[in-house]
């Protein structure tokens, strides 16, 4: 019996400490790096833990976002308006996204060149999904109206960066 005990309770043990192969997968991204929100609701806090106090209460999902530090289960980030804080990583996706930024709105394109045939106007503020990223372009979808639009009027994704 007592043979049986020690197998058991070696079971549970093993069973109650994390694998660290799977540890390491959850944070195996190097910041930073682009996500977005993925909850209708996600707090910002002023540090890595539900003790330490709101300071944002965000309520927009797929916001992109940018992840600059990882601590267990919380990543710091910063939004688009460059505000820093802790969120809980199960609130994120990675999801690519995108905001249009500046002063007026960017042309949404057929093709990934500024002599196609211009589609929509998104002014700024509007959120979409990104692919197809590469020479400085993206398609981006805004709720089923998509078009390739220049990386240099977006924050959510770098001028280099590649994307399928």
């Amino acid at each position: 019996m007592r043979i049986f005990a020690a197998a058991l309770s070696a079971l549970v043990a093993a069973a109650l400490v994390p694998d660290p192969a799977t540890a390491a997968d959850a944070t195996k991204k190097s910041v930073p790096y682009y996500a977005s929100i993925s909850a209708s609701r996600a707090r910002m806090r002023t540090g890595p833990a539900r003790t330490y106090p709101a300071s944002w209460l965000y309520q927009r999902q797929d916001l992109p976002i940018k992840v600059v530090a990882i601590f267990k289960e919380w990543r710091k980030v910063a939004d688009p308006d460059g505000t820093e804080g802790w969120m809980q990583a199960n609130l994120l996706s990675g999801t690519r996204t995108a905001i249009v930024h500046g002063a007026g709105p960017v042309e949404m394109r057929e093709k990934p060149v500024s002599s196609a045939k211009l589609l929509w106007r998104a002014a700024p503020g509007v959120v979409g999904r990104l692919s197809q990223c590469g020479n400085g372009w993206c398609r981006m979808d805004v709720k089923g109206q998509a078009g390739f639009v220049a990386v240099g009027g977006l924050w959510g994704v770098e001028a280099g960066e590649v994307l399928p």
